[in-house]
């Protein structure tokens, strides 16, 4: 395998990890401490992330605790999370903040949906981005005399196919994720 093939792998798989770590970020009928994982606290004189504040536990399926590790901040992360547009409500209950999931009605569940599709879109963008990088790489050393003509159709039919590859991934991973959010 050569050095082209291995960089254009590591920048695909970092693509499409980016991309399942955001279909995680979606919200889903049941709890899930992942929809907390973007939200950013103002806290100190500067913003941190939730998780560096707070212990976040999912106790029921409808239901996220969150015990802050300074009780000061609480009402900074309430702030935070409802700052970050979940669609939630987040409650302050003694040590604890309560986060009740409302069930999804169908056009909740259809907009989270198409939320999907577009970021399943986005990536494959982003991966057709990095098609093109790479041919225009093993383009370039082809014209630099440094690459055979057959060594570069042989290396851009891999890059397609790696791109294939990938793409069916980002297929994959967001029919997945659409039919969890559908799912009542």
């Amino acid at each position: 395998m050569s050095q082209i093939e291995k960089d254009l792998k590591t920048d695909m798989q970092k693509a499409l990890d980016h991309l399942k770590a955001e279909l995680k970020a979606l919200r889903t009928g049941r709890a899930n401490s992942a929809m907390l994982d973007k939200v950013m606290v103002e806290v100190y004189g500067s913003h941190l992330r939730l998780k560096e504040l707070a212990n976040i536990t999912v106790p029921e399926a409808r239901q996220i605790l969150i015990t802050p590790f300074d009780f000061s901040n609480a009402h900074a992360i309430k702030k935070g999370i409802e700052a970050a547009n979940l669609s939630v409500n987040p409650m302050i209950d003694g040590k604890l903040i309560r986060i009740n999931i409302p069930p999804m009605d169908e056009s909740i569940r259809k907009q989270i949906a198409k939320q999907c599709k577009e970021l399943g879109e986005k990536a494959k963008i982003v991966m057709r981005e990095i098609r093109r990088k790479f041919n225009d790489l093993v383009r370039k050393q082809k014209a630099d005399g440094t690459l055979s003509e057959d060594l570069m159709k042989k290396t851009e039919k891999t890059i397609q196919e790696l791109t294939d590859r990938f793409c069916k991934d980002i297929d994959t991973a967001c029919a997945e994720k659409e039919k969890e959010i559908m799912t009542v």
